[in-house]
């Protein structure tokens, strides 16, 4: 409608309802993390809905004009056509519904109820996948705000010259917790904090922390805390009041042969950056004509490409000025950078808490961890009376096994006494096998099978000492039945090697053999008989 009574009501209206659906949203339980941060987001949107019918309505009262001449419209006398100005908005309202006809009343309902939805709260479509905008904020690293994800920052300082050893990820957060004793990276030396590397990586490093408090704390104003800590910074730098930075204005002014301010040549006409260069280019050939020539004239040389050439003090004014616009900044940041992470310090906490952990962690458990992250346990359905009824199954059908037994070809724990039988509760350590226990006597003897028993009867499970012979390089034999030790192993391999010489020996000369006349040699002289042609 035109009215702007009417909008004005409207906006009330939407404000009030606002406020309700914000209490009720505030007001549902939070059981984990993920659950909290959604219902923050969906809070700080209402509010943001809020604040801008807020600023509509603000915007409507001030409009005096407007009121009064709809107060005077629905206040004037009674006339003979008192219905004409009713006939005239009804035609307004049919031309408007015929221009848009698939206009959809209650509009605001629907947005309401889309903020306050809650997908799949009662857990009867278990296929339904609900998609969170919100999640899409976070990285995976990240864990939906549980952690912080500074391994892009933690790059960039290893990267920055002089600062002594590269600390690992672990040591670069106790850095950042260090912040709540005084101002963050107050260690690093001046050199490595005047320069541009690091006003990139504080640059870089506040606007992660910045982006990061928002996601996690929706409902908190960051901007505001940050306006006030810059106006805290701006009062302290004015009274250098700021540790590790308190020097540097009044040092930068009287500063002349600075590295990053450069020493100025009048003779040459040059600007050079470094104090061993200008040193050197003192006993050159140029330096000493130019020099000569500017005694003789008593001007400085002209600019051989004919352009005009600054002087000393407007060079050295101009790179004072940029060298202490880029330190302010380099401190502004890491000001700010510093209340940033001390409302941080439990985030922080955490997440070197998850770094230690994950590096306990084997590679298996990793990926294990990722495919449960990536497909997240559905929520437990609410129990009905069908529902009671078929858990009462399940549970009777749970198998009870509190002594861990071995289970039987029917998927059952096999008896306790054919287990003590069997003697399966025995451990078997072979260090052949890698250190494999076998539970029993049984596996542990099938377990030495020869390699080609094993190729008939097609046990490849039972090969592991085979490989492990094999690599060795010893037969797999008989011999080293019950061998679990490498070092006996070799041994015995020794020892069977000695005497299988010693049985070639005692074969070529205790070996008997007899002639067709009957006479009775060994081995070896009936052979050398028999060469010789005399048998």
């Amino acid at each position: 409608m035109d009215s702007i009574i009417e909008l004005q009501r409207q906006t009330h209206e939407e404000i009030e309802r606002f406020e309700r659906a914000l209490y009720t949203l505030l007001s549902r339980p939070q059981p984990t993390h993920d659950k909290r941060i959604q219902n923050e987001h969906r809070a700080a949107d209402m509010l943001d809905r809020i604040s801008s019918r807020l600023v509509t309505l603000n915007n409507l009262y001030s409009d005096e004009d407007a009121r009064n001449a709809e107060i005077e419209l629905l206040s004037a006398p009674s006339q003979k056509h008192d219905l004409s100005e009713f006939y005239s908005r009804l035609v307004k309202i049919q031309e408007h519904h015929s221009k848009y006809p698939d206009t959809v009343p209650g509009g605001f309902d629907l947005e309401l109820a889309a903020l306050l939805e809650d997908p799949n709260q009662d857990g009867l479509d278990d296929e339904y996948e609900e998609e969170d905008p919100v999640s899409l904020l976070f990285s995976g690293e990240e864990a939906y705000g549980k952690y912080l994800d500074l391994y892009a920052n933690h790059t960039a300082y290893c990267n920055l010259k002089n600062i002594g050893k590269r600390p690992g990820y672990l040591q670069y957060l106790d850095l950042l917790l260090a912040a709540q004793s005084g101002l963050l990276h107050g260690d690093i030396s001046k050199e490595t904090r005047f320069g541009k590397d690091y006003q990139t990586y504080i640059t870089n490093l506040h606007g992660y922390l910045l982006s990061f408090a928002k996601r996690t704390r929706p409902l908190v104003d960051i901007d505001s805390q940050q306006k006030e800590a810059d106006e805290e910074f701006n009062q302290k730098w004015e009274a250098q009041e700021i540790s590790g930075w308190d020097e540097i204005a009044s040092k930068s002014k009287a500063t002349n042969g600075d590295a990053e301010l450069g020493i100025w040549c009048s003779a040459c006409q040059k600007q050079y950056s470094k104090q061993t260069v200008y040193d050197a280019h003192l006993k050159s050939k140029k330096h000493i004509k130019a020099v000569a020539k500017e005694a003789q004239s008593g001007t400085a040389p002209a600019n051989p490409n004919g352009s005009s050439t600054p002087t000393a003090p407007s060079v050295n004014n101009a790179s004072q000025s940029s060298a202490k616009i880029r330190i302010r900044t380099s401190a502004r940041f890491t000001y700010l950078s510093t209340s940033l992470l001390v409302s941080l310090v439990p985030t922080l906490n955490e997440t070197k808490s998850n770094v230690e952990r994950r590096f306990s962690l084997t590679a298996r458990e990793r990926e294990q961890e990722l495919l449960e992250q990536s497909n997240p346990t559905p929520a437990p359905p609410v129990p009905s009376g069908d529902a009671g009824a078929e858990e009462e199954e399940e549970e009777e059908e749970r198998i009870y096994n509190p002594l861990k037994l071995p289970l039987g070809w029917d998927g059952k724990p096999i008896p306790y006494w054919l287990y003590k039988l069997h003697g399966l509760g025995v451990e078997y350590r072979c260090e052949i096998c890698s250190d494999h226990v076998y539970m029993g006597r049984k596996n542990f003897d099938r377990h030495f099978q020869t390699t080609s028993l094993l190729a008939l009867l097609n046990i490849l499970q039972e090969s592991r000492h085979a490989f492990g012979m094999r690599a060795l390089g010893l037969p797999n034999t008989k011999h080293f039945h019950e061998i679990t030790k490498i070092e006996d192993a070799l041994s015995l391999a020794e020892k069977l090697k000695q005497e299988g010489r010693h049985e070639i020996f005692e074969q070529e000369t205790m070996e008997e053999l007899e002639d067709d006349e009957g006479n009775v040699y060994n081995r070896k002289t009936y052979e050398d008989l028999k060469k010789q042609g005399l048998i």
